[in-house]
């Protein structure tokens, strides 16, 4: 498995509060707007990017990670798993600190690119499935 519980937990505690949420819109019936409604609930700041730049959650969204003009601690990926890569490799070029893939995002060459880049990394996961296994 690539990043088990433990390193969610850590991500999810110890990465900082500002979250980038790639493929985040005002679709209310898409999982990243309920994640987003999750991860603010527990404090975090989620930055909404997607290709609309739509304000989601009362947070300004941008078209990519490179426009967003503030440090971003975490990006949460809920694209596709052949764009994942790309946007993985955004989020080492931007300095977060951990890249999240989400349930069914999986790039194996992405896992290790971003691990050897320095940063924290889970993969087919779900911070708000997480957050419950975690109490």
């Amino acid at each position: 498995m690539y990043g088990d519980l433990e390193e969610a937990r850590r991500i999810l505690t110890e990465s900082g509060d500002t979250w980038a949420i790639v493929g985040l819109s005002t679709n209310r019936l898409r999982a990243a707007y309920g994640v987003a409604e999750v991860l603010q609930r527990i404090g975090k700041r989620v930055v909404p990017v997607h290709p609309k730049a739509e304000t989601v959650h009362g947070e300004q969204g941008y078209a990519a990670l490179s426009e967003i003009p503030f440090p971003v601690d975490v990006v949460d990926v809920f694209v596709n798993s052949d764009l994942a890569g790309a946007v993985a490799d955004e989020a080492v070029a931007i300095g977060a600190r951990a890249v999240w893939f989400q349930l069914g995002v999986v790039d194996e060459a992405a896992y290790e690119r971003v691990r050897a880049a320095g940063l924290a990394m889970v993969m087919d996961r779900c911070p708000a499935i997480d957050l419950r296994s975690l109490g």
